[in-house]
């Protein structure tokens, strides 16, 4: 087995250096796995509130798949994947389905605008996450000119059309088409006009084509942004174990950059921006924009700072966040992420950067987060994770301003990033984890859609608010607002520990001692008969029971360090030695027991927290590591049952639990020995 120690020496060098071009990690690293890459995304007590805002109709593949499917994860409501705003002060919103067809929402009313799989015989949406119409985007100056423009999957007959590039397959098997299409009536609820193809790119296999096509929103007429569309092209399922991705003679894994306008392209069809950072040089594609890439989903522009931002599905550990520049090469498949990836690499893992990684000129995420496959999971398979980029926020709702919002498109997460902390050159930004409320309780998507896999996506209106597509329901939700978790008013009755022993209940009297504000756990307690639950604490029996409450103190663990398993615990909601909660604070994370919040209901402590995975065999990261004091502060709402735990500031743990809506509190261990001090309680008398 390799060195934990070095690992962990490994990732801190990566994390803390990306961005720059040489991480300090030492090249004799260089051979060795790192088996978690990256932090966990932490949780955070922001919530979006969402509210449904429409139902999509069922579509089918096409064409439709045998029975079983051979790829169940095409077999959704719909497969709705964008909500965008027609740029013609209509406010009407459109939302493209892979499966062909195109829907505007107008003010309530929804209805087909335009059915592509009609349009070309040879249309294929049956194999592949992202076959089909992937995504449809209007010319900023559609008002005017009625055009807006469609990528969409063809096989069959459509396999023996030219190219607009030399295929990177002798058998590809699927072409992915860009089309302009010219309304005859830009303000009709139904498209009638023309339409040309302006490019045309066979993949090798049925993943990873063109995902975006997009126009700059933000750009002012006359500026060398205006007008110009930037086409996200995968690496058509190559760039694994080629290096196609990383070479300018070939439109694959790359962004491009075209002129629809122009005719000097490759091809005829559009031209090329003077600007691209190509342009003019010979045996390159000059369209490209930014290279190295495997599967850019998707890219957007944030409206204050006219920077531009790219979601980055990863192959098998790392979903990132690129800033996008000109001339940018993010280094897949030599990278994966801030990390070296090598090809036909049997772990399908990740290692460090070499000593020499300077040389290359990669550029490396502001933000990222891995995979985390559970133990036992086949290593080149699936994990079920994928990043799809979002939004920088400047709408109307104040407390999301200025966060980069985006999901794991599998299992329906949403996250933030501070836009602030996203620069090229500095440490990676820390992603947030929101927290999701509908009708008023706080859930999540896999509870919404009713189902494991979510396919979520952002989408956006010209106001900038922020709208989540899912294909599980065909869906399409709108954030309405935020709202904090265990936010309750915990009222103004206020208790203290101090008091000495007359203001505390130990369950071992022997074992305690009280020192003006310090409450000493000195020696460790034993297992006692009746249900499993923390075999020494000490209850403040002084002062009222409490409903909505809050608990602070500094607490210290003063088993030696050197013991892995320590602990201390606070309780809540006491109502006998059989029923309580408490919050289990310890240096270890990796079994049920330790690290987590529980119940103890007349039967073995129950976990109930957020952060413990089954699979995983994890939960939140150690609360305590060391012999110094720390501040703990817990929340418990008994209306809604919300509890949060936070260390040092920072939110650690949450649950949702209803069993007990009032109790007392107190301190304890399992078998450890431990002290707080200042020990105060706020909340509601019962």
């Amino acid at each position: 087995m390799s060195n934990p120690r070095r690992w962990l020496v490994a990732i801190a060098g990566v994390v803390v250096a990306a961005g720059l071009a040489v991480p300090p990690i030492a090249a004799a690293q260089a051979d060795e796995p790192i088996q978690d890459p990256l932090p966990d995304p932490v949780p955070s007590n922001l919530g979006l509130t969402v509210a449904e805002f429409a139902q999509l109709p069922q579509s089918q593949l096409t064409p439709p798949p045998p029975d079983p499917p051979p790829d169940p994860r095409l077999i959704r409501h719909n497969r709705i994947n964008f909500l965008g705003e027609v740029p013609d002060g209509s406010g009407r919103l459109y939302v493209p389905d892979l499966n062909g067809t195109m829907y505007l929402l107008d003010h309530g009313t929804q209805h087909v605008y335009l059915d592509i799989k009609a349009r070309f015989p040879d249309f294929f949406s049956g194999r592949g996450l992202g076959s089909g119409s992937g995504f449809i985007t209007f010319h900023p100056d559609f008002e005017r000119n009625g055009k807006f423009y469609t990528v969409h999957t063809e096989n069959g007959a459509g396999l023996t059309k030219p190219t607009t590039w030399p295929s990177h397959s002798a058998t590809p098997f699927l072409h992915s088409i860009v089309t302009e299409w010219t309304a005859t009536d830009p303000s009709a609820d139904t498209f009638s006009g023309t339409h040309r193809q302006i490019m045309r790119i066979a993949e090798a296999r049925q993943v990873h084509a063109i995902q975006q096509i997009d126009f700059n929103p933000y750009a002012r007429p006359g500026s060398r942004d205006h007008g110009v569309l930037y086409i996200a092209s995968g690496d058509g399922g190559q760039g694994a174990s080629t290096t196609e991705p990383l070479l300018r003679t070939n439109p694959y894994g790359k962004i491009l950059r075209i002129n629809p306008a122009g005719t000097n392209g490759t091809g005829g069809q559009f031209g090329i921006p003077r600007d691209n950072p190509y342009a003019g040089q010979a045996g390159v594609v000059q369209e490209i924009y930014a290279s190295g890439m495997r599967d850019p989903h998707r890219f957007s522009w944030d409206r204050a700072t006219g920077r531009m931002y790219l979601g980055h599905i990863g192959e098998h550990r790392v979903e990132a966040v690129y800033e996008v520049k000109a001339g940018d090469n993010y280094g897949w498949s030599d990278r994966e992420g801030p990390f070296l990836y090598k090809r036909n690499d049997p772990q399908c893992s990740v290692y460090p950067l070499p000593a020499d990684d300077e040389q290359y000129g990669y550029t490396y995420p502001v933000a990222a987060f891995d995979h985390n496959p559970p133990p036992g999971h086949p290593l080149c398979s699936d994990s079920g994770h994928a990043i799809s980029g979002g939004f920088v926020y400047r709408g109307g709702i104040p407390e999301l301003r200025g966060k980069y919002v985006f999901t794991d498109l599998v299992d329906g997460r949403i996250f933030y990033t501070e836009a602030s902390e996203m620069r090229r050159g500095r440490p990676m930004a820390t992603i947030h984890e929101f927290q999701v409320y509908a009708n008023g309780q706080r859930t999540d998507f896999r509870q919404l859609v009713g189902h494991t896999r979510v396919d979520l996506r952002f989408g956006q209106d010209r106001r900038g608010e922020l709208y989540l597509v899912a294909k599980a329901d065909g869906k399409v939700y709108k954030v309405t607002g935020t709202q904090r978790f265990a936010s309750c008013a915990t009222g103004h009755t206020r208790v203290s520990g101090s008091g000495g022993a007359d203001s505390w209940a130990p369950v071992t009297p022997d074992k305690w001692r009280f020192r003006g504000d310090d409450v000493i756990l000195a020696e460790a307690g034993a297992a006692r008969p009746g249900p499993r639950r923390p075999f020494e604490y000490a209850v403040l029996d002084k002062g009222p029971e409490f409903g909505n409450v809050r608990i602070d103190s500094q607490v210290r663990l003063d088993t030696p360090v050197e013991v892995t398993n320590r602990d201390v615990i606070v309780v809540f909601g006491y109502r006998s030695d059989t029923e309580f909660y408490y919050a289990h604070l310890s240096t270890d994370n990796t079994i049920y027991p330790h690290n987590g919040i529980f119940v103890v209901n007349n039967a073995d402590r129950l976990r109930i927290d957020d952060q413990w995975s089954e699979v995983m065999s994890r939960g939140a990261p150690p609360a305590v590591t060391d012999a110094a004091w720390h501040d703990v502060s817990v929340t418990h709402c008994a209306d809604s049952g919300e509890i949060a735990v936070r260390v040092d500031g920072k939110l650690l743990m949450t649950a949702v639990d209803r069993t007990f809506d009032a109790g007392r509190t107190g301190f304890g261990s399992f078998d450890n020995v431990g002290r707080a001090r200042d020990f105060r309680v706020i909340g509601s008398a019962a």
